[in-house]
């Protein structure tokens, strides 16, 4: 590689490659497409951002040279700040582009101050539907987490930028997991890519101790409680299905004292800024995220995850447990399963290529009987609202209106 781009490598601190590096730069680097599957924490950003940098070294400054789509606004900053690293001796400009913030500096960016853009589709449409996004000059395409990002929630938008972009062009496709039916659909925008494929048997990442509790649904926050009791737990990941769920996981766990945050779509950008970054620097002990969210959930020392609910998709399972044990580090992940989370824990464990340890925790009441809704307390005094009584203060000072009575026209 270029001396400038060797000096920002060593300054990180990478001094020998990884698989999916050494598979994957050799090739790009020519310029050929490419369709790269490795486990989460194994490199893969950097094997695509080096040859992008190094193929656009000596290319003219000022226009849209490089796109790299990620499907959350945490990938894109994260790119962007190990682009900055990697860049820091060249003359190359990046500029993140998402939603929840500002239009106006990222309009600057992309009307010539940076050449490389990573962006999250909405909002980099939002700002081609203005006109001033000039993409003709563009030479490399980059689908960071393409499994998400050609499933059917991003496709179409996915599509429509790709309908802008010029036909001559690289395109590189880089996911943890690339199930048949998304290679096949890349088929459709790439030519002749190199297939690079890490650890064939398995896609679970390297380091992690996979387990599965078994657990009553109505049980499984008590159950976490039990867990977070353990003093090792010191940076805890914990996975929920929904945005509301996870608010809700989390001000349980405040309420017990435990320094816990959420992370979801529905929170704004400083919001998951902060909480991301207390996170990572130990102000949070636990932060409960949804799935898209985490993806861009970057910290090297979660210590577990635990999955609060069963995913539907074997290929969200690897996703998830990859934000442990990253960089060849080590990581636990469990699991709380319902009986009837079963048969999707089977299909996990057929896709990672292997069966995961179920076991009790000691002295936990797995017999404690799911509580009687009551709905929330009534003030004192106030009268209930039942079918088939009278709400206060309605018609008064009238009497009532007679069954199938119609009354005057207005």
């Amino acid at each position: 590689m270029h001396a400038k781009l060797r000096k920002g490598v060593q300054e990180i601190g990478y001094h020998v490659p990884t698989p999916i590096q050494r598979s994957t730069i050799p090739h790009a680097v020519t310029g050929r497409d490419i369709v790269g599957t490795a486990q989460t924490g194994t490199g893969k950003t950097a094997a695509f951002l080096l040859p992008v940098l190094e193929r656009l070294l000596e290319e003219p400054r000022g226009r849209i040279l490089a796109l790299i789509l990620t499907p959350t606004r945490e990938l894109a900053l994260q790119a962007d700040g190990f682009l900055h690293k990697l860049a820091g001796h060249t003359h190359l400009r990046g500029a993140p582009v998402y939603g929840g913030v500002g239009m106006a500096d990222q309009e600057r960016a992309l009307r010539g101050g940076a050449e490389i853009i990573i962006a999250t589709p909405g909002r980099l449409l939002d700002h081609m539907g203005r006109g001033y996004v000039d993409l003709r000059a563009l030479r490399i395409l980059v689908l960071d987490e393409a499994d998400r990002m050609l499933d059917m929630g991003f496709l179409p938008d996915v599509r429509r930028i790709l309908d802008r972009l010029p036909r001559e062009r690289q395109t590189m496709l880089f996911s943890a997991t690339m199930p048949p039916e998304v290679v096949a659909l890349s088929r459709q925008f790439l030519r002749d890519p190199k297939l690079v494929q890490m650890e064939e048997h398995t896609v679970a990442a390297v380091g992690v101790t996979h387990l599965a509790l078994p657990v009553p649904a109505h049980l499984k926050v008590d159950l976490l409680l039990n867990l977070l009791q353990d003093e090792t737990m010191t940076s805890v990941l914990v996975f929920a299905r929904t945005k509301h769920r996870a608010d809700r996981i989390a001000r349980q766990l405040q309420q017990r004292g435990i320094r816990a945050g959420a992370i979801h779509g529905n929170r704004s950008q400083s919001q998951r800024v902060h909480a991301l970054e207390a996170f990572r620097t130990g102000g949070l002990r636990v932060l409960v995220a949804t799935d898209i969210a985490a993806r861009g959930v970057d910290v090297k020392d979660v210590s577990h995850v635990v999955n609060l609910d069963v995913p539907h998709e074997p290929e969200t399972y690897v996703h998830r447990v990859g934000r442990t044990a990253r960089a060849q580090q080590r990581g636990d992940a469990y699991t709380l399963v319902d009986r009837e989370e079963e048969a999707d824990l089977a299909r996990i464990e057929k896709l990672i290529g292997m069966s995961i340890p179920r076991t009790r925790v000691p002295n936990f009441p797995y017999d404690a009987p799911r509580p009687a809704f009551s709905g929330p307390p009534r003030p004192e005094g106030r009268p209930s609202f039942r079918a088939g009584g009278h709400a206060p203060f309605r018609n008064r000072g009238r009497p009532p209106r007679r069954p199938g009575r119609r009354g005057p026209r207005r």
